[in-house]
């Protein structure tokens, strides 16, 4: 399995590194997923059907709009 790197900014707009581990790039909605876990531990099985099957990426859009979280990059550690 390949490391992967994903960069976020979190709430006060700290850049915040996560490494997760797959074995192709991770999509928004995985890292974003992952982000969600790490940083809200409790919600992590929020139920969101407000924007399930309307939105691309319902985990990365709740973070950016409830959260002030945006991912900035993903990609793999050398």
């Amino acid at each position: 399995m390949k490391e992967w790197e994903v960069i976020f900014a979190d709430q006060k707009g700290v850049l915040t590194t996560l490494t997760l581990r797959a074995e192709q790039c991770p999509s928004e909605e995985d890292a974003a997923r992952a982000i969600r876990s790490h940083l809200f531990p409790v919600m992590d099985e929020l139920d969101l059907n407000d924007f399930q099957d309307r939105a691309i990426s319902p985990t990365a859009r709740w973070l950016k709009e409830q959260s002030g979280v945006t991912i900035t990059s993903i990609h793999e550690t050398p």
